[in-house]
């Protein structure tokens, strides 16, 4: 079953002296977190974004209502901030990270069952990486990437993939 909330950051440390936030993004980029006008403290709080702007790398500087001091921001650090999956769209061909995490992974060329995804490594500049855990613990690691994937069912909790000769 899918959450209706999705993880997008965690606020990491405070930004001068007016209860601006230091965001690290946790989504496919900083500015994918600047687009939302309201965010969550925790499913039944949420909150509005007043202003919010990517600062060096993977950071977003941000202020929320309600914020304005920097003790008020202090209260604030190391809370993860969530953003409603009803508030965010994407493209047909994308799924949410959070959403695969335990599915298991079909190896399409060998016909077996390769293990469960355990992690997608985002950090790769070229792709992403499905980290995969199988039965006897080994981690597996698998381009996120045609021709590699090939099919997702959101349903049946299984991707499907084709390695390649020596791979896994």
């Amino acid at each position: 079953m899918q959450k209706k909330f999705l993880e997008a950051g965690k606020i990491v440390s405070t930004h001068g002296v007016r209860g601006d936030l230091r965001v690290q993004s946790w989504c496919d980029s900083p500015e994918v977190l600047c687009d939302f006008d309201t965010l969550y403290l925790d499913e039944n709080t949420p909150i509005t974004v007043e202003k919010a702007f990517v600062h060096k790398g993977d950071i977003v500087v941000m202020h929320l209502q309600g914020v304005d001091t920097m003790e008020a921001a202090e209260a604030l650090k190391n809370r993860v901030l969530l953003l409603d999956r009803a508030d965010a769209e994407l493209p047909e061909d994308l799924v949410f990270i959070q959403d695969i995490l335990g599915f298991k992974v079909y190896d399409l060329r060998s016909d077996s069952m390769i293990g469960l995804v355990q992690d997608v490594l985002t950090s790769n500049p070229a792709h992403d990486m499905y980290e995969i855990k199988s039965a006897d613990n080994r981690l597996i690691y698998i381009p996120a990437i045609k021709p590699f994937l090939k099919r997702i069912d959101m349903e049946a909790g299984v991707i499907y993939v084709e390695t390649i000769e020596g791979l896994l």
